[in-house]
């Protein structure tokens, strides 16, 4: 899981923990992320200790810190490419296999279209499409050499389908892990793997909830037919069936996960 470290990531690693899932917790490295990882594991290892036949000492979880994001692009693509290398190698050498793989993290800034730079659409594309390109490859090869399929999940926006105005690169960058998606999921399906999307409305965590406090957060749940805002379990659960043999039959689709509030914007 790439991203893991807060909100919606973390979720999806406490929900697969649940499920008795082992874990490969990616975060970006820094003092702050480092901290919320090691959180993080406690809590997973109190959750696997409630688990039948299983103990803290059993718990089979590793974490990884390495920042995909820096200014220089060079740097940047360099770092992608490492973790993805040292992910997958950290999973063999782990637990034997590679099942299943959540594309999570990626950078979200808002800005109007005209001053979107050549510098910061290339920063985004990177880190939120390039790095699931290149962490779907290695995946999927290793998948394909195991011969028993996977599951790659990849968290791309409403956006993508709906537009927003002041993330046309953002939304561009998911639209391009859609199109991504539906093309692994045609081409990688003789292998049985199985590549997905979920979408998510806007989702409540706590990066954001000082910005969607007020007047703004009750004009925002006013448009969700279902009347609030979404939470990262909102998120992780569909993930996680996703991911899981309930939707062995489910590949190359988007799951919209927003509480229907793009359809009432139509």
């Amino acid at each position: 899981i790439t991203g893991s470290s807060s909100g919606i990531g973390r979720q999806i690693a406490v929900e697969s923990a649940r499920q008795g899932a082992n874990l490969v917790l990616h975060h970006i490295g820094d003092a702050v992320s480092t901290q919320d990882i090691q959180t993080l594991k406690a809590e997973l290892s109190e959750i696997h200790a409630t688990q039948a036949n299983s103990s803290r000492d059993s718990v089979r979880m590793i974490d990884i810190g390495l920042d995909v994001t820096e200014e220089d692009a060079g740097k940047r693509i360099m770092n992608a490419a490492n973790l993805v290398f040292r992910i997958v190698e950290l999973a063999i050498s782990s637990f034997g296999s590679i099942d299943a793989v959540v594309n999570n993290a990626a950078i979200c800034q808002f800005l109007d279209y005209a001053a979107v730079t050549k510098r910061q659409l290339d920063k985004h594309m990177d880190i939120n499409f390039s790095a699931p390109f290149m962490m779907g490859q290695a995946i999927t090869e290793r998948m394909v050499a195991q011969g028993k399929g996977g599951a790659v999940v990849s968290i791309a926006s409403v956006t993508a389908s709906f537009g927003s105005r002041q993330l046309t690169h953002y939304a561009a960058t998911k639209a391009a892990i859609l199109g991504m998606t539906a093309s692994c999921a045609v081409s990688m399906g003789q292998y049985g793997i199985r590549f997905n999307t979920v979408s998510p409305g806007t989702i409540e965590t706590a990066m954001n909830k000082h910005d969607l406090a007020g007047p703004k957060r009750e004009a925002m749940e006013s448009r969700v037919p279902l009347g609030r805002l979404g939470t990262p379990d909102d998120i992780a659960k569909p993930v996680v069936f996703l991911l899981s043999d309930m939707a062995r039959y489910i590949s190359g689709q988007n799951l919209i996960v927003d509480g229907a509030s793009t359809l009432n914007y139509q």
